[in-house]
């Protein structure tokens, strides 16, 4: 016969398990575990086991062990996981990635009726059609304005109605008619709301980040920084190359003005003095860039004098 134990053994016990936890990993899931069944969780721990484990319990048992934890080895990183233990909430430890875990919890949900309070969680939506129920149960559908018409000796739903509105509580009615219908419209499951990693707390969407979001990202924050470092005249890294370049400009700008020179300003001045030199380096960039190009443009110019020349004399070689 197992030997019972005193509600103060089961603290203690529990605090070592938690103490445990807190050495041995770095990155909690915290979630939220309301309508969650006792068999739902252990599928949950069974599906989960080998590289993370889920820690159920008291928010306060669980704030005092974190906070002897910090007392006793000088860690307080996880001062932050307790500040999230608010509501029905549990705690996943893990040492796989975050990602990973978190699609493997989404897969365990399971329907549930809508009981009379609930706060629904989505819409429901009755769908037209024969509802199989027998004329007499007519009265659920017009207590809810719900247009039916009997065909076959059956109750049909005519159009889609909406029964139920994401927020709004769950009445008497709507219970019972959903339940002749055999519509279990709500599921639930272990809802990921946190995500603590290394002593950071996030949201849980920024695992749905891919690498090209994150380059995209932080390519805006660098053009942000860029902006207004060279509005403010304020140099940093991301401004540099925009101030180097500026820079350079002004003092190219002072040097085709004045008589300062040197050999990249006297190209220029050069370009300035003689714009021929402009029309004379555009063929040869263009010949460089698409030699088949140019051909065609050679073979028209050659039979433009041919036509110039027949107009010029007044006649027609087929007259």
């Amino acid at each position: 016969m197992a030997i019972k134990r005193t509600k103060a053994e089961k603290k203690i016990a529990y605090d070592k398990k938690l103490c445990q936890l807190l050495d041995e990993y770095t990155k909690v899931l915290v979630a939220v575990a309301d309508n969650v069944g006792s068999k739902q969780l252990q599928d949950i721990r069974r599906g989960l086991r080998g590289d993370s484990v889920v820690l159920m319990g008291k928010n306060t048992l669980i704030r005092r062990c974190i906070k002897v934890y910090a007392e006793k080895t000088g860690n307080t990183d996880f001062d932050e996981l307790s500040k999230l233990l608010v509501g029905n909430v549990g705690l996943i430890f893990t040492k796989g990635d975050l990602k990973e875990v978190r699609e493997e919890v989404a897969k365990y949900k399971v329907g549930a009726p809508a009981r009379v309070g609930l706060v629904a969680p989505v819409d429901v939506v009755v769908p037209p059609g024969n509802t199989g129920l027998d004329p007499s149960q007519t009265s659920f559908f017009q207590v809810l304005n719900i247009p039916t018409k009997i065909n076959k000796g059956t109750v049909e739903i005519i159009t889609p109605v909406e029964l139920i509105k994401k927020g709004d509580k769950v009445g008497s009615s709507e219970s019972a008619l959903l339940a002749k219908l055999g519509i279990r419209p709500f599921s639930y499951g272990l809802v990921i709301t946190n995500v603590y990693d290394g002593g950071s707390v996030f949201s849980p969407e920024v695992l749905d980040l891919t690498e090209e979001d994150l380059i995209e990202k932080f390519a805006t924050g660098v053009s942000m920084v860029a902006s207004l470092s060279l509005a403010l005249s304020y140099p940093t890294l991301a401004a540099a190359p925009h101030m180097f370049i500026n820079g350079y400009k002004n003092v190219l700008a002072v040097a085709v003005e004045t008589d300062y020179s040197y050999p990249h300003a006297d190209k220029i001045k050069e370009y300035l003095k003689d714009p021929s030199k402009f029309a004379v380096a555009a063929p040869v960039a263009a010949a460089a860039g698409g030699g088949i190009a140019a051909a065609p443009k050679e073979e028209e110019k050659k039979d433009e004098p041919a036509e110039e020349s027949d107009d010029d004399m007044g006649f027609s070689l087929f007259d």
